[in-house]
């Protein structure tokens, strides 16, 4: 009689390890995909497929579907995003996706050459440097830069008349440009904006002082003209280190006696301190105290 009370109690607790496992929510997991057109990697809910990396699925976006490639695997979502609604990936792509893909390059192209004469006919100032077309052909972006504002109206309506899609044009700044045509960086590698960068952050004169940098142009910017997004990356972690160190020409004190700042090593946290009797030495900044 007890084992069957013993097993009534155990029951309850068995249905509810049940209910647990199929309220489990299978979209969870997302996959990392980078767009044919955009080089942003944007999740997108595996929607119960598996793909490898590499694989070419086609998705939905606000654009219309498109055609990308996996380039990181199914994984389950941040606790923190798991309310996020994430657009699904229709399917994988097959070969006659992949031949709509190649006859739409050439589109791009052709529409790239036809935007350019026309351009060049209207007397435009502006320069064309890119054409995106969605996997649908229904809409085309056209990137351009220009000193000031350009009435293009004319233009689109060329590009919609012979293309048969609606036409959007996007003016870019400079930084835009760099990430569109790509290039080394002073670091000898990528730029950071054509290779991983998703955002620009706003950088400032004030973060090259703050990690000490000489003020060159040639060593504080970029390939676009401007300051070097890199400038962020330590931004952060020079201003905490900062704190710990008084300013320059403080009358400190030291285990040697009192003296005055002359200097600092901001990454090893030292600072040289001129003693009272003409010797110079580094201390620890635990070391020293402002008098």
């Amino acid at each position: 009689m007890e084992d069957n009370n013993i097993q009534k109690n155990i029951l309850p607790t068995n249905m509810e390890d049940n209910n647990i496992q199929k309220n489990t929510n299978p979209t969870n997991y997302v996959v990392g995909i980078n767009l044919k057109n955009n080089p942003k990697t944007h999740d997108y809910d595996a929607n119960s497929m598996h793909f490898n990396v590499g694989d070419m699925c086609i998705v939905k976006t606000n654009w219309g579907e498109e055609i990308g490639k996996v380039c990181i695997t199914k994984r389950k979502m941040c606790c923190k995003n798991r309310t996020k609604q994430y657009k699904k990936i229709l399917r994988k792509a097959n070969e006659k996706d992949l031949q709509k893909s190649s006859l739409n390059d050439q589109k791009t192209k052709d529409a790239f050459q036809f935007c350019l004469q026309k351009i060049e006919e209207r007397k435009l100032p502006m320069k064309l440097f890119k054409v995106n077309v969605n996997f649908d052909t229904t809409k085309g972006k056209f990137y351009f830069s220009a000193e000031g504002r350009v009435d293009f109206r004319d233009l689109i309506k060329d590009l919609a008349q012979k293309l048969r899609m609606k036409i959007e044009m996007r003016q870019i700044g400079v930084r835009d440009e760099a990430k569109f045509i790509g290039g080394c960086g002073p670091c000898g590698e990528e730029v950071c904006c054509r290779r991983f960068l998703k955002d620009f952050e706003p950088v400032s004169i004030k973060m090259a002082k703050n990690q000490k940098l000489a003020l060159n142009p040639l060593k504080i910017t970029g390939v676009c003209g401007r300051l070097l997004c890199c400038l962020v990356y330590e931004n952060e972690t020079y201003k905490e280190l900062r704190k710990n160190i008084p300013k320059k020409g403080s009358r400190v004190k030291t285990p040697e006696g009192e003296g005055k700042l002359l200097n600092s090593d901001i990454i090893q946290q030292k600072a040289l301190i001129e003693l009272g009797d003409g010797k110079k030495s580094y201390f620890s900044v635990k070391d020293i105290k402002v008098i």
